[in-house]
């Protein structure tokens, strides 16, 4: 409803990050939607809470078009729920079949679009059918993670379509039914990708958020930037709180990051918090704006007076600074460097008197540094 509310219209294309640990805790919550998108009824063995098959809704039932949901597992969901997998794939291949009018029913649209294009390329019909319906992908088998954190870590990247050939590289793996255990299949990810319009994460707790861990940008804002370099538009990005499943609220990503960085980065209570625990505390503080930076690389969606408020508040702020030199230096550069690279990558657009400010701070670490020794 939210997209329905911002663009007039149903999204046909939904990209949705799905991770086991959130499964566990939820039932199926990331699932249970995607199913609800496409227009998909679970079916649950009688008298217990298990799936074990499912049905397609009629289109005078559901009231809508359908979506075409793609996913991107994450590897603990790969290996603990390889059966859901395989019962998601089976609903997209039970879609594809179900004749319905294509605007009705987008799945089944694509699928017969790219399958006719990667025959006219040569391709059998049945590969090209199966390369053409795959909407389940994830990390190679045995492989975690998005690939983005290595690169944005130890700033082995040059352009955003960097960022996107690793998240391509390392997502691009089909599972389901007849896809084994998870067979390579790049072209298909970068095609599902490139069609997107809309990417989807959803959080189920309050007890972390979206800059104190590196899955989110490198699930989250790695689909955006992917989508983003395919397209060439950036797509429309949304963050549900499923905390309150009674009271689920939709978010852009860009009111979540917002409400993050004012209600925690830059919240005086939280950075005296931090400063309770010393060494630790401040290296959550240096965390926080590595995600920060992150998510900027990836969804462009950081402000420049946001960089100036965090900078003011965890950086340049005096009696913040002394904890930093006091407990751990270390975490003081760490955060001015990442933030002078977001003025060099252009990310923090126009600087200022920040860029200098915060390479004299870096200078004077040096210099601290020599006399020590």
């Amino acid at each position: 409803m939210r997209h329905l509310e911002d663009h007039g219209d149903y999204p046909r294309q939904l990209g949705l990050s799905v991770w086991g640990t959130d499964t566990m805790r939820t039932g199926g919550d990331d699932i249970a939607q995607a199913f609800a998108l496409m227009g998909i009824k679970p079916v649950w063995a009688e008298g217990s809470h298990r799936v074990i098959d499912f049905e397609i809704l009629s289109n005078q039932l559901l009231g809508r078009p359908r979506v075409d949901v793609t996913l991107r597992v994450s590897g603990f969901f790969r290996d603990a729920f390889p059966n859901v997998m395989k019962l998601y794939d089976a609903a997209i291949q039970a879609l594809a079949n179900y004749d319905e009018a294509p605007e009705i029913n987008s799945i089944r649209a694509h699928i017969e679009q790219q399958t006719e294009s990667l025959i006219a390329d040569g391709m059998s019909a049945e590969e090209a059918n199966r390369q053409a319906s795959y909407r389940v992908f994830g990390s190679k088998p045995g492989a975690y993670g998005a690939g983005l954190q290595g690169l944005i870590d130890e700033r082995c990247w040059e352009t955003r379509d960097d960022l996107a050939e690793a998240y391509l590289n390392w997502g691009g793996y089909a599972y389901g039914n007849t896809a084994g255990d998870g067979v390579e299949a790049r072209d298909a990810f970068a095609n599902r990708l490139g069609q997107l319009e809309a990417v989807v994460q959803n959080q189920d707790n309050r007890e972390h958020d979206l800059l104190d861990s590196d899955d989110y940008y490198q699930f989250q804002g790695g689909m955006t930037n992917a989508v983003t370099s395919l397209s060439g538009q950036a797509p429309a990005v949304y963050h549900n709180d499923h905390s309150d499943p009674e009271r689920p609220k939709v978010r852009t990503l860009k009111e979540e990051l917002n409400r993050v960085i004012r209600s925690r980065l830059l919240n005086p209570k939280w950075i005296e918090g931090m400063r309770e625990h010393g060494y630790k505390g401040a290296f959550e503080m240096a965390a926080s704006v590595d995600y920060l930076f992150a998510y900027d690389a990836t969804t462009n969606l950081i402000a420049d007076y946001q960089y100036e408020a965090v900078s003011d508040a965890l950086v340049f702020d005096e009696e913040n600074r002394a904890f930093l030199e006091e407990h751990n230096p270390a975490a003081l550069e760490e955060m001015a460097e990442r933030l002078l690279e977001a003025a060099q990558r252009g990310l923090w657009k126009d600087p200022g008197e920040y860029q200098e400010r915060l390479q004299n701070l870096l200078l004077d670490a040096d210099e601290k540094a020599e006399n020590h020794f």
